[in-house]
């Protein structure tokens, strides 16, 4: 251990992380680019190639020229998501059928949260919307 000082210990962690960070941000910007609806096949293969071409230059390149976009596509996917669980929840809750009453509901979301169809948290915010 006398041949590799702390300080190069703390650089080689340095760099390995960011190393890390990178490949995630590399990651993202690809996720990215294939969520764009508004990004033409041809604009995709394009911005693809110049990541894996020049992958420093490209990803870098990409969050600045979409990085604004990027943050309102995860939020628009996050209300989608939202907006299906709660369609899901409905259905599953009604059991298809037509209007059922409130406690045949609540019957019907315990039965999915002791089944392990629901979790702890989304069994709540079901209970709590149904009980409004």
């Amino acid at each position: 251990m006398d041949d590799y000082p702390l300080l190069d210990l703390f650089l080689t962690m340095l760099f390995f992380f960011l190393w890390i960070m990178w490949f995630f941000l590399l990651f993202r910007v690809i996720t990215d680019v294939f969520r764009d609806d508004g990004l033409s096949g041809w604009g995709k293969a394009g911005w693809i190639i110049f990541c894996l071409v020049l992958p420093f230059l490209g990803v870098f390149v990409y969050v600045i020229v979409r990085g604004r976009g990027m943050g309102r596509r995860d939020a628009k996917q996050a209300k989608e998501s939202e907006a299906a669980f709660q369609d899901y929840i409905r259905k599953t809750a009604a059991g298809g059928t037509g209007q059922t009453s409130g406690t045949d509901e609540l019957s019907r979301l315990a039965d999915l949260h002791r089944s392990g169809a629901l979790t702890d948290d989304e069994f709540d915010r079901a209970k709590t919307k149904l009980l409004a």
